[in-house]
């Protein structure tokens, strides 16, 4: 999935089992995917998502404008407060199940977009 990104650019490789295989790395549960880095999100299901649970997302803001929250294998939505405070940092979000946001993440990497996922494993 990750042929012509840059070197050090963090492409999804796969998921499922529970995590995710990111540039040859396995990561265990949620996480939380920028261009150069990863790290584990405390966030197991939808009713979790909290305007907290993305702190290091809006901490990120200019450097990230479009966050693909994959949402596991549930309808996705995304709770008003978390969808203001995204907006507020100029964050546009977009919900989808988990293998849509993996498969849109690495697209618009590819693209050299600012973006990151926020995603539920699955």
């Amino acid at each position: 999935m990750s042929e012509g990104l840059s070197p050090g650019r963090k492409a999804i490789a796969s998921y499922g089992d529970g995590g995710f295989r990111i540039a040859d790395e396995r990561h265990d549960g949620s996480v939380l995917v920028f261009p150069d880095r990863v790290m584990a999100w405390p966030v197991s299901r939808k009713a979790d998502l909290a305007p907290e649970s993305f702190r290091e997302v809006t901490a990120a803001a200019g450097a990230v404008d479009i966050l693909l929250l994959g949402c596991g294998s549930e309808i996705p939505t995304v709770p008003r407060a978390v969808r203001d405070i995204l907006k507020a940092h100029r964050i546009v979000v977009d919900a989808m199940d988990t293998g849509a946001a993996c498969r849109t993440y690495n697209v618009l990497l590819g693209e050299g977009r600012a973006v990151a996922a926020a995603l539920i494993a699955v």
